[in-house]
């Protein structure tokens, strides 16, 4: 692959504190770097925490999660992306290795933050950096497995140990509901982050809103595995009356210019010099076609579409998918959080608030596009009202739509997790093919299997004892898939 290893966080990082670079305590004539971390202002590390995340989810993780989702497929006039694309993506490979060092460098500066925090009893940034690292630690689990969690990010620890990923989730858990529990009224007055939150510009109402959303998910991100702990979590949350994310957790903040755009577009589009390697899937494209969804124009500039994986005969003129420099980059969105609520009405729930939220959900990913749902949620997108397994269906295949362009990975991780979108039997080249289940691969090399995961980074498990002592094959299933 070219330069996708180009660090976009600290690019995205230098564009953005133009947004912030008035309102914060950093004293510009000392260099942060020769700060001690106790030092460090607080409101000065947070962008950086914010866009280093944003940076490595929204190249590296969005560009394989779009194809694993089956958004896109390669170009058949292209190679970039073949090794995503036929499932050969392995642990030596440079987007694996700039994604997870990306990711626990971003970490570097979020437990800073939650340290400082913790010293000085700042509640507002303690919880915004917990929030930050749970966000961060529950993708790294899902894609890789078992993560350094407790250990991680201690200079004193060269080698952190890698916990299961039950333990982490349990830790995660703990961790939020401790963040959130705090007496938010014992903190200093000037304890907001104000414009330095690049996210809710210092809403702390809304950061409460974003960590109770993500309870929401973890606990539903265990709905197979672990039956029990998920329902117990959820009713809890849902009784207690807690908020959950009714606005878009988003960084915003982008422009048509070098290296201050969206990270995806960033790195696919203006890096790389090239417009055309993401073609149109079949999968999305066929799906969204056959419903006449509005949203295809805004996702393809055409109706052509490519077989998933057909790069080396596919059509030269398959639509290309649409990216723009100003997309925003979200942490999570409010149709998902919608979606996650009107999931855990259907498994937990009384089942009365499900089509609710199911429409209030489809409503805003098509609002996110200036577009209205139209006559589809009394036709083609309806809210069934009939069995659970009709209902899940309904809710988990609109929130796959709902994740385009950036959040495929999250709509890989429910695939794994649900198997919604359905995967075909047959080829999407029959006259048979179900338009929207999942295909695999025409050059597909895992023997169709398909990928549930990545592999570790080659140079950590060269480097650290404690790292698993072989290559964990990228179509092992990880924890909670149990598909």
């Amino acid at each position: 692959m070219k330069n996708i290893t180009k660090n976009i966080a600290s690019l995205l990082l230098t564009s953005l504190l133009v947004f912030t670079s008035c309102n914060t305590d950093l004293d510009i004539n000392k260099d942060p770097d020769l700060l001690s971390p106790d030092q460090v202002p607080m409101s000065a590390e947070l962008p950086a925490a914010i866009t280093g995340i944003g940076g490595a989810t929204g190249s590296y993780l969005a560009i394989a999660g779009g194809f694993w989702s089956q958004y896109w497929t390669q170009s058949a006039v292209a190679n970039q992306y073949k090794v995503i694309d036929d499932y050969s993506l392995n642990s030596s490979n440079s987007l694996i290795t700039g994604f997870w060092f990306a990711m626990y460098d971003a970490l570097t500066d979020v437990k800073n933050i939650k340290a400082n925090a913790l010293s000085e009893k700042n509640w507002n940034y303690y919880l915004i950096a917990t929030t930050l690292e749970v966000h961060t630690s529950q993708i790294l689990v899902d894609i890789f497995g078992s993560i350094p969690y407790s250990e991680a990010n201690n200079t004193a620890i060269l080698n952190p140990k890698f916990e299961q990923p039950d333990v982490v989730y349990d830790k995660m858990v703990a961790d939020l509901t401790e963040a959130l529990g705090k007496n938010f009224l014992e903190s200093p007055i000037e304890n907001s982050p104000g414009s330095t939150d690049l996210i809710f510009g210092g809403d702390m109402d809304k950061w409460k809103q974003f960590a109770n959303t993500l309870l929401l998910k973890l606990y539903m991100r265990q709905s197979q595995v672990r039956p029990t702990i998920a329902q117990n979590g959820i009713n809890a949350l849902l009784s207690s009356g807690v908020e959950f994310l009714s606005t878009d957790a988003a960084i915003t903040q982008f422009a048509n210019e070098d290296s201050k755009s969206n990270p995806l577009y960033e790195s696919d589009r203006r890096q790389l010099n090239v417009g055309t390697n993401l073609r149109a899937s079949q999968t999305l494209g066929g799906f969204l076609s056959a419903n006449s969804d509005a949203r295809l124009a805004k996702y393809y500039n055409g109706t052509t579409f490519q077989v998933q994986g057909n790069f080396d005969e596919g059509s030269s003129n398959a639509s290309v998918v649409i990216l723009t420099a100003t997309d925003p980059l979200y942490f999570i969105s409010k149709s998902e959080s919608l979606f996650l609520q009107a999931e855990a009405d259907v498994r937990y729930g009384s089942g009365t608030k499900a089509k609710s939220l199911y429409d209030e959900a489809v409503n805003a990913s098509f609002s996110r596009w200036n577009l209205t749902s139209g006559s589809l949620l009394t036709g083609n997108y309806a809210y069934p009202n009939g069995t659970s397994s009709q209902n899940l269906k309904a809710i988990l295949t609109q929130k796959w739509i709902s994740c385009f362009p950036g959040n495929g990975y999250e709509a890989f991780f429910e695939h794994n997790r649900t198997g919604i979108p359905k995967k075909s039997a047959i080829s999407q080249t029959s006259a048979s093919y179900v338009q929207g289940e999942f295909a695999y691969s025409v050059e597909g090399k895992t023997g169709g299997k398909f990928p549930r995961r990545f592999e570790y980074p080659s140079t950590e498990l060269q480097r650290n004892s404690n790292a698993p002592s072989s290559i964990i094959s990228i179509t092992e299933p990880v924890w909670f898939d149990l598909n």
